[in-house]
């Protein structure tokens, strides 16, 4: 007995066949066509993801806008009253985290770069790092001196570790960290926390969208680690170890 098979409307048949030559030609181009191998990268930077703000007519303009925020008399006292003990607290538990690390210890001459009134100063001291000291344009005696942080007041090689959370504030991203590489001794540790694919506040001189500007202006120093803090707003904590020429 003869199997019963449906027979198709005359309009699907040309269907169906063009359907099956498209497909037949399709899977003999995808054999022709070579297939590209993507390499593998640590960092992807896009020409954006460092973006500096525009409308200062001079340098001393810029260091006038960053003053209005460190001389403002309001936030002054409640750095030094209501804020001070918990920052000292937070800023000691980061690093007495490092310590753990094995990137700064109770012997590490250190740097905090834009300390302002310097609970940052005053967290190594608590946790043992006792040779510390703190930048800013204006000076707070005796954790902090004053220096602008694109060009600091120090000596080649002078520090074993430096901090900062002001990345943001630098007009010259690249004299702000060549002045953390031409301080810092061979071998010695950078960390900055920083803000990254949001726009910082209204004093901040430059947005950044991801670390790999941070890779790329640390010319002499390689990349040890990145990972997500909470730091007073920002959110990422990158870690550099100046290279030692010797090595």
């Amino acid at each position: 007995m003869k199997a019963y098979l449906p027979k198709l409307p005359i309009l699907l048949k040309p269907f169906l066949l063009s359907l099956f030559i498209s497909l037949a030609v399709l899977a003999v181009l995808s054999l022709q066509t070579p297939r590209r191998t993507q390499k593998p990268t640590t960092t992807t930077t896009h020409p954006d993801d460092l973006r500096i703000r525009t409308g200062y007519s001079s340098y001393d303009a810029y260091i006038q806008r960053q003053l209005n925020k460190t001389l403002n008399p309001k936030l002054r006292k409640i750095w030094t009253t209501r804020d001070w003990a918990r920052k000292v607290r937070v800023f000691a538990r980061f690093f007495e985290d490092l310590k753990q690390r094995g990137l700064l210890s109770n012997g590490s001459k250190s740097l905090c770069i834009g300390a302002r009134v310097g609970q940052e100063v005053a967290a190594l001291k608590q946790i043992g790092v006792s040779d510390s000291v703190g930048m800013d344009l204006v000076p707070y005696p005796p954790l902090v001196i004053k220096g602008d942080f694109h060009s600091q007041p120090f000596e080649n090689e002078t520090f074993d570790f430096e901090f900062s959370n002001v990345f943001d504030h630098a007009l010259y991203p690249r004299k702000f960290v060549g002045e953390i590489e031409r301080t810092l001794r061979p071998g010695g540790i950078c960390v900055l926390h920083v803000l990254i694919s949001k726009r910082a506040d209204k004093y901040s001189a430059n947005d950044l969208f991801s670390v790999g500007p941070l890779v790329k202006l640390f010319e002499r120093s390689e990349m040890v680690e990145v990972r997500t803090v909470d730091g007073f707003g920002l959110d990422t904590e990158v870690v550099f170890r100046k290279k030692d020429p010797r090595l």
